[in-house]
Order: structure tokens, then C-alpha cells, then sequence
């Protein structure tokens, strides 16, 4: 009885291979199947390197430390304007109030500065006064930019400060630009046909067309001016608003804005 009970029990080497082997199927099955799902989460999280913003970002990784740019000392500077020179410089305390700044727009804030009149604030504003740097903190103003600076901010806050005209230079700029004197009754088709989508409505910032309040501080410093800013862009607005217009036909739409909004050329 005990030779056939062993006969039965005992395994041939074969099938002691075929038992390991398909003991061995399932964990490896399952590792195979782990390894595929791990290689499929990645390849979908994988950064899409025709993406815009990828790319962005790659050239921001391997861009230089520092760039060189070649400036030429001779060309002529351009004057800011008052609201340039605010965006620019002054916000970082006007805006707020900071360090005791008169805030822009306050009448409260401003009232007893204005109260002592334009060049003293001016004089404040080139030397430095209290917790003011000269200047704004940027040296490479010129006085008439500080100038326009202050009449921007004061007229914000109920002054009627004139500030002072553009340089040689922005008027030759305005007339390379299409001229110094645009035609407002050409301009009217213009303005209609590409401006209107904005100032129309006052879309993005655009001062309203009629709304005299939007209009008097830019109506303020002159046609040349806000001339420069149409070609060359300014706030949200782009160059020539976004339009195919040549600089004639910008100059007519500028006239006609600045003539139906309270400006006289």
C-alpha cells in the first residue's frame, strides 16, 4: 500500500517545470501589466513641446543671463508723456498712497497740494520731498516730463494745471506721423470704420466718445500728443488701435476725436 501511495505522489522534472512556470505567470503578468499602465501615465503627461507656451518656456530656461542692446547716443530722446510718466513711474506710490503719496484721484489727498500751486509742486517733485525721491527715483526724467507728470496727477484730482507743450522733438514726431493738423471732417469715416469698437462704448479703458470728463485730462496735453500715443500704442490700446490705416488717415481719426470731444486744433 505504501510503494503505491508513493507512486502516486511522485512528480516527474517535467512537471515540477510546467508547476514553476505557471506559478511564476501570474506575477509576472501582473508586473507587465504595472510596467504598461506606469509607461501610459507618462506618455500622457508628457509636456506638448509644439505648445506655445512650452516653448515659451524653454526659450526662458536657456535665454541668457543678460542681454546686450546696442543704444545710440545720439539719437534724440523722447519725451513721455504725463500719463506715460505716472504708468511708468509713479504708480508704484500714487496708486496707493504709499509712503504717504497723495493718491491718484483723491481730491482729499490732493487738495492742499494743489492749493500751493503748480510750480512748487513741480519744484517738490524734481528735488525731492519727504520720503519722494528726486525725480520719482528716476533720474533719466527730464523737467518737463516731471512737469507733465504732476499736472497729469493733479488734474486727476480736480487741478486745471496746464501742462507744459511737446518738445521739438514729439512735434516732429506727430508730423512724421501724418501731421500735426489732421482733417476731423475726414476723420469722422475713420473713426466710424475702426474706432468706434472701442470708443463707441469706452471698451478696455477707451475714453467714451462724448463723455467730456473721460477726455479732458487727455485733451489736456494737446493734439500732438495724444497723436503719439495712437501711432505708437498706449495702455491696452495697440499701435493705430489695432487698424490698417496709413498715419494720414490715424492723424484725421485723432483730429476728429480730439475736435468732438473738446479740443480745438
Amino acid at each position: 500500500m505504501a510503494d503505491s501511495h508513493a507512486k502516486m505522489t511522485q512528480a516527474t522534472p517535467r512537471e515540477i517545470i510546467v508547476s514553476v512556470l505557471a506559478g511564476l505567470f501570474a506575477p509576472l503578468l501582473a508586473i507587465f501589466l504595472i510596467v504598461q499602465l506606469v509607461l501610459g501615465i507618462q506618455d500622457n503627461h508628457k509636456p506638448d513641446a509644439t505648445d506655445e507656451a512650452a516653448q515659451q518656456a524653454t526659450v526662458d530656461r536657456i535665454k541668457p543671463f543678460a542681454t546686450l542692446v546696442a543704444l545710440d547716443a545720439n539719437a534724440p530722446k523722447v519725451e513721455k508723456s504725463g500719463q506715460e510718466v505716472y504708468d511708468a513711474v509713479c504708480t508704484s506710490c500714487h496708486a496707493a498712497g504709499a509712503l504717504g503719496a497723495p493718491k491718484f484721484d483723491n481730491k482729499g489727498d490732493w487738495a492742499a497740494r494743489i492749493g500751493k500751486g503748480y510750480d512748487t509742486l513741480v519744484k517738490h517733485a524734481i528735488e525731492g520731498f519727504n520720503q519722494m525721491p528726486a525725480r520719482g527715483g528716476d533720474g533719466d526724467l527730464s523737467d518737463v516730463e516731471v512737469a507733465r507728470a504732476v499736472a497729469y496727477m493733479a488734474n486727476s484730482a480736480g487741478a486745471s494745471f496746464k501742462a507744459p507743450e511737446p518738445s521739438a522733438a514729439v512735434a516732429a514726431a506727430g508730423t512724421a506721423a501724418g501731421g500735426a493738423t489732421g482733417n476731423p471732417a475726414k476723420g469722422k469715416a475713420v473713426y466710424e470704420a475702426h474706432c468706434a469698437a472701442c470708443h463707441a462704448a469706452g471698451v478696455a479703458g477707451a475714453p467714451k466718445f462724448g463723455d467730456k470728463a473721460a477726455w479732458e485730462k487727455r485733451i489736456s496735453q494737446g493734439y500732438a500728443t495724444l497723436l503719439e500715443h495712437a501711432t505708437k500704442g498706449i495702455g491696452a490700446m495697440p499701435a493705430k488701435g489695432g487698424a490698417d490705416i496709413s498715419d494720414a488717415e490715424l492723424a484725421d481719426a485723432v483730429a476728429y476725436l480730439y475736435d468732438s470731444n473738446g479740443g480745438k486744433l
